[in-house]
């Protein structure tokens, strides 16, 4: 069974692909939705969901159809096209998964991917409490100096480095790719990406807590957008985030 199944004429070849991992406070799917109504984007395709929890609901502004666990947006005549990820990855399944979409984005052509999560704020050292953003670039990744994520080796976004100490067999040879407090799958997908890949491949972190995140997206948003020298006039939130998002407001007068 194919893992991506197009629902409209659209072609991924030389658009910059970006890839919200579900992690803590789900910022990387609300950076992901600000994107996608920002930019006018529509659902160009829908991906196997075998690998992921199930969900099912209504789609954005009434629109016919169901929303999936991940789904592809896109616009010809936009230079990005967004993954969005509603569910997280079964947990018997989550090398599948991430095998699948590593191969979706091998041959979907391409020209650069970036992939954007959160980060335990309460897991930081000093050093990383000057900054909410911080970028990890996968060792067999091919140069950033040109191409579309040309712009983030001029910006001053960190490289990230763990609060917490990993190893892979001893306590010599630490780990390439630096564990992630609360990056979901961040550290596995950066680890299985081969060393002959072939595609210009970042990742954005952004330290965040669970709460109310609507800031923290746009802000995550907002970096994206300087990364892929986007221009967005006008940040819109989807009109979902309307109906209940972080729970519906208190009945006032139990206060009196």
């Amino acid at each position: 069974m194919a893992f991506y199944h197009p629902t409209t004429d659209f072609s991924t070849k030389g658009k910059v692909l970006v890839v919200p991992v579900v992690s803590v406070a789900n910022v990387a799917q609300l950076a992901a939705d600000l994107l996608i109504a920002s930019l006018s984007l529509d659902r160009v395709g829908i991906f196997d969901p075998r690998n992921l929890v199930p969900v099912v609901g209504a789609r954005e502004d009434g629109l016919p159809g169901v929303t999936t666990p991940l789904e592809l947006f896109g616009r010809d005549n936009v230079n990005i096209a967004v993954i969005q990820q509603r569910s997280p990855a079964l947990k018997s399944s989550k090398q599948d998964f991430v095998d699948s979409l590593l191969e979706f984005i091998r041959t979907s052509g391409a020209s650069a991917v970036l992939i954007i999560g959160g980060v335990d704020m309460s897991n930081r050292t000093d050093p990383q409490m000057l900054t909410p953003t911080c970028q990890i670039i996968p060792s067999g990744t091919p140069a950033l100096t040109s191409g579309p994520l040309a712009a983030l080796t001029a910006l001053p976004i960190p490289v990230y480095t763990s609060p917490v100490p990993q190893f892979l067999h001893s306590d010599e040879e630490k780990t390439v790719i630096p564990f992630i407090p609360g990056g979901g799958l961040s550290r596995r997908i950066l680890s299985s990406i081969p060393d002959t890949w072939q595609i210009p491949t970042a990742c954005l972190l952004q330290y965040v807590m669970e709460g109310d995140n609507r800031e923290d997206a746009q802000l995550m948003a907002a970096v994206v957008s300087k990364v892929l020298q986007i221009e967005v006039p006008r940040w819109k939130q989807p009109s979902s985030w309307n109906h209940g998002l972080f729970g519906t407001p208190h009945d006032q007068t139990l206060y009196g």
